[in-house]
């Protein structure tokens, strides 16, 4: 097996935490959450979304190209964050790079838009099927970019940012590519897919104004679901072999899929991240893993399977555990680099970010080794091992 190493060069988000690097650090710290209440699917709802800032230069980004004024959300939140990405990243134009930027929902609100209208009206508009199709959101940001590798979209429901990850890995590997750029991008602040979660009976009904913390992500005694989504993109740019730009190195991945009982499901013990966590560790003395960020988006079954999970994986002498969905929801396909984007900066600042109605954990050692899961519908699971560079 090819043991290369895979260098992370430059990461970028923009998110419910801000639009840059420092930003997004400095709200890690802050100890509050990011929600505010959105009327959607005719009720006030608790959502974390864009500050008014990020949001104009989403606006900025459509304005400046014509064509760009017919593109959902998603296409333009992955484009501002992968912008900034191949800056950091030292990328010039004539790089030849490849591009996976999933997304687990896609063009939700242009796709609500343009079926109202045909409910409406009984016509679609011209461009209705190019601008909501999933391979838009890559191929628009090889058209920005003008990037000339290949550029992969795809949609494995919350995994689907690690899982480009993963393809990213895998290309580098292979030899077929030198340069890869890998996320995710939701847009789901939608009256459907809102609707859709509260079908599920998974979206959180703590109200806000009376409590402190409506979204008890990582709270492993909750008696009711409590997921609120959020809205952003996050890329990062992988490198094949040991850059000196590098701020970290990929050096485990792992995946699985559990066979399904229900549509939703995940077994008692959380098996598919069982699998996944022990392929990413490989030859990995446990102990030498810092900090794991859980996937945990905030429900009861979904926070506790993959507790019990690591707990089976690693015993009694568990790494210090954290996860960033009290804070910024649960951004479905883009949430899985907006762990590993906590990682990062974890690593960088050598600072632990604790939960703040969770137990307290205290942080012994440096920061150097952090696994970071995700899962999706369907017991999609991934799990990413990155090393301080």
């Amino acid at each position: 097996m090819n043991t290369q190493k895979i260098s992370i060069t430059a990461f970028s988000s923009i998110s419910p935490l801000g639009n840059t690097t420092d930003e997004v650090w400095q709200k890690y710290l802050n100890n509050q959450h990011c929600f505010s209440k959105q009327f959607l699917d005719q009720q006030e709802t608790s959502v974390a979304a864009l500050s008014a800032e990020s949001e104009q230069i989403v606006a900025e980004i459509r304005e400046s190209d014509p064509k760009y004024k017919f593109l959902d959300d998603s296409v333009l939140f992955a484009l501002a964050a992968s912008r900034k990405a191949v800056q950091d990243a030292g990328w010039k134009e004539n790089d030849v790079f490849g591009i996976n930027i999933g997304s687990s929902r896609g063009a939700t609100d242009l796709f609500e838009k343009h079926y109202k209208e045909y409910i409406d009206t009984g016509k679609a508009q011209t461009l209705a099927s190019p601008t909501t199709t999933l391979g838009n959101i890559s191929s628009w940001i090889a058209h920005d970019l003008q990037s000339v590798g290949p550029e992969i979209s795809h949609s494995i429901t919350c995994s689907t940012a690690l899982h480009a990850l993963l393809n990213g890995v895998a290309w580098l590997k292979s030899g077929m590519a030198d340069k890869f750029l890998v996320g995710g991008s939701e847009a789901p602040l939608t009256d459907f897919t809102i609707a859709q979660m509260r079908a599920l009976k998974i979206y959180s009904r703590i109200n806000q104004a009376e409590e402190p913390w409506p979204n008890l992500a990582f709270d492993f005694e909750k008696t009711q679901n409590t997921m609120i989504l959020g809205e952003g993109a996050s890329v990062c740019c992988l490198e094949a072999g040991e850059k000196e730009n590098a701020i970290a190195y990929v050096t485990g991945v792992g995946y699985a899929t559990e066979i399904l009982e229900h549509n939703i499901s995940i077994s008692a013990e959380a098996t598919c991240f069982q699998k996944s966590m022990k392929m990413a560790l490989k030859d990995e003395k446990l102990e030498d893993i810092d900090v794991i960020v859980m996937h945990a988006p905030g429900t009861i079954k979904g926070d506790l399977t993959e507790l019990r999970a690591i707990k089976k994986v690693f015993g009694t002498n568990l790494p210090l555990l954290t996860t960033n969905k009290w804070k910024i929801g649960h951004t479905f396909g883009a949430s899985g680099l907006l762990s590993l984007e906590l990682a990062l900066l974890m690593m960088q600042h050598n600072v632990f970010v604790d939960v703040p109605f969770a137990k307290a954990q205290k942080q012994t050692k440096d920061i150097k080794k952090v696994l970071i899961n995700a899962v999706g519908f369907g017991g999609n699971a991934v799990s990413v091992l990155i090393e301080k560079a």
